[in-house]
């Protein structure tokens, strides 16, 4: 079912991005509807990192009140999930899962991304408790802990090396590397990394505790969290129904191009979040969703100025040929 009514602004993804950029829109007077498929990327994590003043605060309270920002200053948002969006006329359709339909002059993609995680069993069940992925969010946390690197691409070496900042119990589980070069060996055994050859197995729990990693030789190496790479997964049939490409390497995650602001390749649609930056933590992903809201902004404000000039001059050249 199309609604009649024609939104300045859609926005696409309710997480730091897209809730920042629709207060923002809102406070600038802007119509503004949050479409939310309620599956944050974080949601399984106990607490967010790196964001001042809201250090360790659950990821569901910070959508929480996003929320309440977004309606208190005259936003909506809509549960639902977008699977397609054209452009006609000046006005994009957005098309949902559940069959209605909504139009609005700019669209606004902060759908973020999904977690493509490496096929270890285990892994996805412990994936935001003991399972994780980056230094700079949970470093802290699990500072002088044993940890282990699941090495799945070249980068695992660095990421050893970088962990190795908060701990100094850190084993290299060489796993899909073939071989490790001497110059990464060495670097390696310099800052007393050690490294785990072959493939791992399993994941060993004790309780609701990670103990270990069982790799296929049967070995059981001792660690209480296992690092992991996850590959970022953007594609939709959203980006796909409006001709939105994607760059990257395959198995490292793939994002939408963007310029500075946020504007993607199609005209009226911009992007923001992880959807287009993959590696930005929270705080960076809601900053991003303001630049793009005043970016939007200013291009509305453009278009209703030319607007009002066409009309001013329709109504004053009969004016001037009476005169």
């Amino acid at each position: 079912m199309a609604s009649a009514k024609i939104y300045d602004v859609v926005v696409i993804g309710g997480g730091a991005a897209g809730l920042s950029a629709a207060v923002t829109l809102c406070r600038s007077l802007r119509s503004v509807l949050v479409i939310d498929a309620g599956e944050p990327r974080n949601g399984r994590s106990t607490g967010l990192h790196g964001f001042l003043s809201r250090e360790g605060l659950p990821p569901a309270e910070l959508l929480a009140a996003g929320r309440a920002e977004v309606r208190k200053h005259g936003g909506d948002i809509l549960q639902g999930r977008a699977i397609s969006a054209r452009g006609e006329g000046g006005v994009f359709t957005t098309e949902l899962q559940d069959g209605q339909s909504l139009r609005s002059r700019r669209l606004l993609i902060a759908s973020g991304f999904e977690d493509e995680l490496p096929e270890v069993p285990g892994i996805k069940e412990r994936w935001g408790r003991d399972v994780l992925h980056c230094p700079y969010c949970h470093g802290w946390e699990i500072r002088h802990r044993a940890i282990g690197i699941l090495a799945t691409e070249p980068t695992a070496v660095h990421e050893a090396l970088l962990f190795r900042q908060w701990s100094g119990n850190i084993t290299l589980f060489q796993h899909l590397l073939e071989d490790l070069d001497a110059a990464e060996r060495e670097q390696l055994e310099a800052r007393s990394v050690r490294i785990a050859e072959g493939s791992v197995a399993s994941l060993e729990i004790a309780g609701d505790a990670l103990t270990g990693v069982r790799l296929t030789s049967g070995q059981v190496v001792a660690c209480e969290y296992l690092v992991v790479s996850p590959t970022a997964k953007t594609e939709s049939s959203l980006l796909q129904s409006l001709g939105l490409q994607q760059t990257g390497q395959a198995g490292q995650g793939r994002h939408v191009t963007t310029d500075a602001a946020g504007l993607t390749a199609v005209q009226g649609v911009w992007a923001a979040g992880n959807i287009c930056d993959p590696t930005a933590q929270v705080i960076a992903a809601a900053s991003a969703g303001v630049k793009a809201a005043t970016a939007i902004n200013a291009d509305l404000v453009d278009e209703d100025t030319r607007r009002a000039v066409e009309v001013a001059r329709r109504t004053a050249f009969p004016k001037a040929a009476l005169s």
